[in-house]
């Protein structure tokens, strides 16, 4: 996460890390009115976000319940003006010892963030802890899996410039295809 943050930053994106800690939240209840200090901070981080990268270990092929709580927080931006991830470029990382648990986990975190009317980038980044493992200070040596976790930073602030832009000028015509073409 902190490569692809890092990386968003370079290209001028306000970056925030809300992980570990800040991700323990009561479980998600559409039914409660009220919600913790975390909750309201992470909807509030969402709502202002013009791009998000959501990294997530694998646990038994999916995402971990913890991302997957903190995801179904996103559904307090239903009557948002931009609701959940409507026109906002995501970044999806997954973090597993073998290749099986961080590709399934990718795949389940890209449907959920389509589901979310998400954009996708289209890099993905999984993480093999196997080959590829950190450091003692938590930092990763592997130079092919740094360069695609930079990408993917890339990528995100990359789309969020474009859709701001399409979004400043809404009065464009799109060309349109003659029925048949």
């Amino acid at each position: 996460m902190r490569i692809a943050l890092e990386s968003a930053a370079g290209r001028g994106a306000r970056t925030q890390l809300i992980g570990g800690p800040e991700l323990i939240l009561p479980l998600y209840d559409a039914t409660v009115a009220g919600r913790s200090a975390g909750g309201r901070k992470l909807i509030a981080s969402v709502a202002s976000a013009d791009g998000i990268i959501i990294g997530t270990p694998a646990y038994h092929g999916s995402i971990s319940g913890m991302v997957k709580n903190a995801l179904d927080y996103v559904e307090e931006l239903r009557t948002d003006e931009r609701p959940y991830f409507s026109g906002r470029a995501v970044g999806c990382i997954s973090v597993a010892r073998g290749c099986q648990g961080a590709g399934s986990a990718l795949a389940a975190l890209r449907t959920t963030v389509h589901a979310l009317r998400g954009w996708p980038t289209p890099l993905g980044v999984t993480v093999n802890t196997e080959p590829t493992p950190f450091d003692s200070g938590e930092r990763l040596d592997d130079l092919r899996v740094r360069e695609r976790l930079e990408l993917l930073g890339n990528q995100v602030v990359e789309f969020a410039l474009m859709s701001r832009a399409w979004t400043a000028h809404p009065s464009r015509e799109v060309e349109r295809l003659p029925p048949g073409a």
